[in-house]
């Protein structure tokens, strides 16, 4: 019998890294408002807290800024419009979902990327392994608050003592202990492998691989 039976990923810095359209995007609005650009480095630690948070990181005097509003509108379209061109899916993720799926895994997206961008990326890259993806919403909590973890753990008929939660920050450690399940850090994503030590990873891995033989137990 597997020791667990439902994965469920974060998204940027796991599954995909789309850090460059992210950045493109948030450079675009950043010049549009004659605001100072962002190095590719910044938006990688600015990244993990969803839209909002990215926004207010990025602009001179944050969300106190009268323009942060505007600003987080015209990043959200413009996104939207420009989620697909640079991003690519990591390394051996589609090995490891196709073992999943063939060995009978139950599989999740829940990300604190906007809902409409999850749900897109999910749909075309992953849509024949993914069924239930879940972003940001307007009136639920993003994580690290467990809702959507635990609506995504619900919505697959699962239990979370049968859940890994998969992630690459310290913001997918948090989550996945509020949400009462195990996380497994991985080292490919936008933080070190000492973030994911310093805030208590339950297993750290540097290949996808290396999943299937902790869900397996």
């Amino acid at each position: 019998m597997k020791k667990y039976d439902t994965v469920i990923f974060d998204m940027d810095g796991t599954l995909l890294n789309t850090l460059d359209d992210i950045s493109d995007s948030l450079n675009h609005v950043l010049a549009t408002y004659a605001f100072p650009r962002r190095k590719t480095s910044e938006v990688r630690s600015f990244v993990g807290n969803g839209a909002a948070q990215l926004v207010k990181l990025a602009i001179p005097d944050g969300s106190s800024n009268p323009r942060y509003q505007s600003c987080l509108e015209d990043y959200c379209s413009h996104y939207q419009r420009n989620l697909q061109n640079k991003t690519r899916i990591y390394e051996g993720i589609m090995d490891l979902l196709g073992q999943l799926s063939g060995g009978g895994y139950k599989i999740a997206i829940v990300s604190n990327k906007p809902d409409e961008a999850v749900k897109e990326l999910a749909r075309l890259h992953f849509g024949e392994y993914v069924k239930v993806a879940i972003g940001e919403t307007e009136g639920v909590s993003r994580k690290p608050a467990p809702d959507t973890v635990l609506k995504a753990i619900e919505e697959l008929g699962s239990t979370a003592g049968k859940t890994v939660y998969v992630g690459d920050s310290e913001v997918d450690v948090e989550t996945a202990r509020n949400s009462g399940i195990i996380c497994v850090g991985v080292t490919w994503g936008y933080r070190d492998r000492e973030v994911l030590e310093q805030n208590g990873a339950d297993y750290i891995i540097d290949k996808p691989q290396e999943l299937l033989k902790i869900v397996a137990g």
